[in-house]
């Protein structure tokens, strides 16, 4: 079955939504993002923001990126980030909890695609192969990205070439996970 990325994250994104207003009766919240501005804010009080997933789109995607480093990113890694702001979202996949990162304002953007650019330059000048991070995990240093060459989500633990291949691409990867409370 072929997955397309931007209706699976939305999927996703709706399940997550659903599994907090279910167990709380709010949308998801976050004390990491409380405080900061976003167009995903519903609500903040007592030292949280609960949100909800706004529609993103720009034109130039990531293009900084592949500017700032002349490399062509996976077009799944272009849809991810750029589909919707959103607080991250906690999944599990295979029983391993991780976060999602996501976008959570147009400044938020700008930083991710600075990140973006300090861990290629990592990887460059390591002679790693390109990887692009969607997720991270418990361990400091532990990731979940997506191979640039091969387009399969991978675990990988920073500056290092130890990796797991995850899942054939980004789509599947974002069907199979599942939806974890915070």
């Amino acid at each position: 079955m072929t997955f397309n990325v931007t209706e699976v994250l939305s999927d996703f994104t709706r399940r997550y939504v659903e599994l907090w207003q279910e167990k709380t009766g709010f949308p998801p919240a976050s004390r990491e993002l409380y405080g900061i501005p976003s167009p995903c804010i519903e609500r903040t009080g007592d030292g949280v923001v609960h949100w909800l997933p706004r529609t993103f789109s720009v034109q130039e995607k990531l293009s900084k990126v592949e500017a700032a480093l002349e490399i062509r990113l996976q077009d799944s890694i272009h849809d991810y980030y750029v589909m919707q702001f959103a607080g991250d979202m906690t999944a599990s996949f295979e029983g391993q909890s991780f976060s999602l990162i996501q976008v959570w304002s147009e400044d938020d953007f700008i930083r991710l695609q600075e990140n973006l650019i300090g861990h290629l330059i990592t990887q460059k000048r390591l002679k790693l192969s390109p990887t692009v991070f969607i997720g991270t995990t418990d361990s400091d240093m532990g990731l979940i990205s997506v191979c640039n060459l091969t387009g399969q989500v991978i675990f990988e633990q920073f500056g290092s070439d130890n990796r797991e291949t995850l899942s054939p691409d980004l789509a599947s990867f974002l069907s199979a996970i599942h939806p974890v409370m915070s």
